[in-house]
C-alpha cells in the first residue's frame, strides 16, 4: 500500500464556484478537536501525508483539502478568485459543509499566509492557528511582489511569476525535474547559504530548476514523487501560480483591516529554511498577542516532510495542551 493509499478517505465537496477534494477523518466528529491542514507551494493535501496519520492515531479529527488550484480540486474561477479572502471563503464554505463550527488551522508556507488570514478575519472559525514558516506580517507599503521586486531584484521568484506563462513554462517544462530539483533537503545551513553570491541569496526563479550549490538530497522517494508528477501533469502550474498573481489584490484588500491575530498562534520555524528564515518572524508578538514559538533544527523549506516526527510531536502538544480531547 503506497503512502497515497493511506491518506484519509477523499471527499468532495461542491462549493460556489469550486468543487473541493478534501481527505478527512473525523474531521468534526464528537470528542476529537478539528484540525484542518492547508499546504503550501506547489504542493497537495499529500504533503500532510505524515500529520495526517500521526494525529488521527492521537484522537484528533483531520482533514486536508487540495485547495483551489491544486490536485484533485483543480483549476477553478477566475483570476482574482484565487486572492486571499476568496480562497479563506472557500474554507470557511468546507468547514460549513461539514459542519465543523470552529478548528485549528495548521497552514504551510502559502497555507500558512491562508492559516494567518483566516485566523484574522475569521477568528470566531477558529480556535487556534499554528503556522509553518510563514509569519504574520505587518501590511506594509508595498505588496509583497514589489517589496521583492525593490529588496531582491527583478529575478526573484515572486516577481517572475507575476509574469503570465512564465512560471508556467518553467515548472511546466519538465514536471518530474522540477520537483526532484526543488523537494530537497537543505544541502547549506542558513548561515552557508548567507554567505552564498548574491544573485542565489535573491531567490531567483531558476532555483526552481535546482541550483546545485543550494538543494542537498532528495526528499522524495519515487512513489512519492509520482504523487506530485501525476497530479502536476494533470493541472498544471497556472493555478497555483495565480496564488502569487493576487498579491496586489490581497494587498488592496487588506487596507483598514485590523492588523491583529488574537487567536492562540504556534509559529513554527525551520533553521535552515532559505525561503523564509527565522528571522522573518521577529517582532510577530505585536500583532500576535498569543503566540507561542518553535523551531526545527537541521530542517529546510519542506519542514512537515523533512522532519514529520518532530513537527508531529509540536503539532499534538501544542493542540492538546490548548484544547485537551475535545473541542
Amino acid at each position: 500500500m503506497s503512502d497515497l493509499d493511506k491518506m484519509p478517505p477523499l471527499h468532495r465537496v461542491p462549493l460556489p464556484g469550486l468543487d473541493l477534494a478534501v481527505h478527512a477523518a473525523d474531521f468534526g466528529a464528537p470528542g476529537r478537536v478539528p484540525v484542518l491542514f492547508l499546504h503550501g507551494f506547489p504542493e497537495l493535501a499529500y504533503s500532510w501525508r505524515h500529520q495526517l496519520r500521526a494525529l488521527h492515531a492521537q484522537g484528533f479529527g483531520v482533514a486536508a483539502p487540495d485547495l483551489r488550484g491544486y490536485g484533485r480540486t483543480g483549476p477553478a474561477g477566475a483570476l482574482a478568485d484565487y486572492r486571499m479572502a476568496q480562497l479563506a471563503r472557500d474554507v470557511v464554505g468546507l468547514l460549513d459543509a461539514l459542519g465543523v463550527a470552529r478548528t485549528v488551522l495548521v497552514g504551510h508556507d502559502f497555507g500558512g499566509m491562508l492559516a494567518w488570514t483566516l485566523a484574522r478575519d475569521h477568528a470566531d472559525r477558529v480556535l487556534g492557528v499554528v503556522s509553518l514558516n510563514t509569519p504574520y506580517t505587518r501590511r506594509t507599503d508595498t505588496d509583497l511582489a514589489e517589496t521583492m521586486r525593490r529588496t531582491r531584484g527583478p529575478d526573484h521568484y515572486m516577481v517572475t511569476f507575476q509574469q503570465p506563462g512564465a512560471g508556467e513554462a518553467l515548472l511546466g517544462a519538465d514536471v518530474r525535474a522540477t520537483f526532484r530539483g526543488l523537494m530537497r533537503r537543505p544541502a547549506l545551513t542558513l548561515a552557508q547559504f548567507q554567505a552564498l553570491p548574491a544573485r542565489l541569496q535573491a531567490l531567483p526563479a531558476t532555483l526552481f530548476g535546482a541550483e546545485p550549490a543550494v538543494m542537498g538530497e532528495p526528499l522524495l522517494d519515487e512513489a512519492a514523487l509520482d504523487v506530485y508528477v501525476d497530479a502536476f501533469t494533470r493541472t498544471g502550474f497556472e493555478g497555483p501560480l495565480n496564488w502569487y498573481r493576487n498579491l496586489h489584490r490581497n494587498w488592496l484588500d487588506t487596507a483598514g483591516t485590523p492588523d491583529r491575530v488574537e487567536v492562540p498562534a504556534l509559529m513554527v520555524s525551520a533553521a535552515d529554511d532559505h525561503f523564509l528564515p527565522p528571522s522573518t518572524t521577529r517582532g510577530m508578538e505585536q500583532t500576535v498577542p498569543r503566540l507561542e514559538r518553535a523551531l526545527v533544527e537541521r530542517c529546510g523549506h519542506w519542514t512537515q516532510q523533512e522532519r514529520p516526527d518532530e513537527v508531529n510531536a509540536l503539532l499534538a502538544g501544542w493542540i492538546g495542551r490548548h484544547f485537551g480531547a475535545a473541542a
